[in-house]
């Protein structure tokens, strides 16, 4: 086999004149021959890790879920303890789905469904602050049966998006690509702003940059757009009140009442071992707990022990993909997997800084193990896509040194 999908063939075809001679027929695999072929070209390692989060997910929902409920409930309603659990449960099952049916993808048709969902999830994201539902001061749902937060399976279409016009240099260095993706960049701030969402401005503008660094752009060029960033952020202290009252709040040190500051109380009370699962006291106070502080609630039940080792398996995901690209030698590919990766590392880092108290709440979910629907399925999709475009022949061996040398020879290209 030559490339991933590619049909098995027969050693024999009848001849017209009834002989035969060797010539390759194509033989249809079917359904058993395709799994097989996935599951020796798939990374397992990555998968596999993806897994353990995710049922790492389902313990911290365990533990957050009542502290929600009760939080939510009202005299005339009171909601189940456990119904974002079993809510999560569900939408776990639909993501390992869409994870496991994306990762059968080629790579091309990878590509295509990246650009495809960018483009749609860009169109409704001009939407949003015209139709959108809004939550906690901020607009960025759309009611379509369900809560769709469009930003988040922007995510994934983003960084594919933005690979694909970049790889565009190798074929013609003359192409204005850096022009192109800057607009887009712009483009989507601007969108997101309009919401506010400060936070996932951020989280697209840390893509943007490493993508932007990976495909050969000179440091200098590189330097005007991060001072033209940082001219951008600091307007957006000015401009927005939302952003200034979270930075101001995180400069001075908050009070007891603050959720950040909640948070970090949350998270070291149960100590290195935990208080143990549904013991927990101060969680019933903290706002959001299966969402954006969940990681705060797993400090508390299960122990820092815990949160150690969730961090450690994030940093395992982000080196397994680099590990990953480093013979890949398709600079699209290349730029896909960094852009993805970067994406789901990035949220993560802020999501336990901000719990932490060392970074300014940002209304972020953790990713594999929040509570949510959007999320959930989005980043799923975003795995699905990185074990699509990471998938290999293991007979197959690689002749060029891939990110490794495209990494010594970036000078040169420059």
């Amino acid at each position: 086999m030559n490339s991933v999908g590619s049909p098995a063939y027969g050693p024999y075809a009848p001849g017209r004149s009834g002989g035969s001679f060797h010539a390759p027929v194509p033989v249809r695999r079917g359904w058993m021959g395709d799994l097989r072929i996935w599951w020796r070209e798939v990374d397992k390692w990555l998968l596999g890790l993806v897994l353990v989060m995710m049922l790492i997910g389902t313990a911290a929902v365990a533990a957050a879920s009542p502290a929600s409920a009760e939080q939510l409930s009202t005299a005339e309603v009171r909601l189940d303890e456990f119904l974002f659990l079993k809510s999560h449960v569900v939408w776990q099952i639909m993501g390992v789905g869409v994870m496991i049916a994306t990762s059968f993808a080629s790579r091309d048709n990878a590509r295509r469904m990246g650009i495809l969902l960018f483009a749609g999830m860009l169109a409704l994201l001009f939407l949003v602050p015209i139709i959108g539902v809004e939550k906690n001061g901020a607009r960025r749902w759309l009611e379509v049966g369900m809560s769709l937060q469009p930003s988040e399976f922007l995510k994934p279409g983003f960084a594919i998006a933005l690979a694909w016009i970049l790889s565009w240099r190798l074929r013609d260095p003359g192409l204005p690509v850096l022009t192109f993706v800057t607009m887009i960049m712009a483009l989507v701030a601007g969108l997101l702003m309009l919401q506010p969402n400060l936070g996932a401005t951020i989280l697209f503008a840390g893509v943007w940059f490493v993508l932007v660094l990976l495909s050969g752009v000179s440091v200098q060029r590189i330097s005007a757009l991060v001072g033209a960033g940082v001219v951008g952020l600091t307007a957006t202290y000015f401009l927005y009140d939302n952003a200034r009252h979270r930075i101001d709040a995180f400069l001075g040190g908050g009070t007891a009442f603050d959720q950040v500051d909640l948070a970090q109380r949350t998270l070291l009370a149960g100590g290195w071992t935990g208080s143990g699962l549904w013991l927990g006291i101060r969680k019933m106070n903290l706002p959001e707990a299966h969402t954006d502080y969940i990681f705060s609630v797993i400090g508390e039940e299960y122990g820092l022990m815990i949160c150690a080792l969730i961090v450690l398996l994030y940093l395992a995901i982000v080196a397994r993909v680099l590990v990953r690209l480093v013979d890949e030698e398709n600079l699209f590919v290349l730029l896909a997997g960094a852009g993805l990766v970067t994406q789901i590392g990035g949220q993560a880092f802020i999501n336990i800084l901000v719990n932490l108290q060392l970074f300014p709440s940002k209304g972020m979910t953790l990713p594999l193990i929040s509570y949510g629907g959007s999320s959930t399925l989005a980043v799923c999709f975003t795995f699905g896509l990185l074990l699509a475009i990471t998938r290999r022949n293991p007979f197959l061996k690689r002749e060029t040194p891939g990110l490794r040398d495209f990494l010594e020879n970036k000078e040169e290209r420059e």
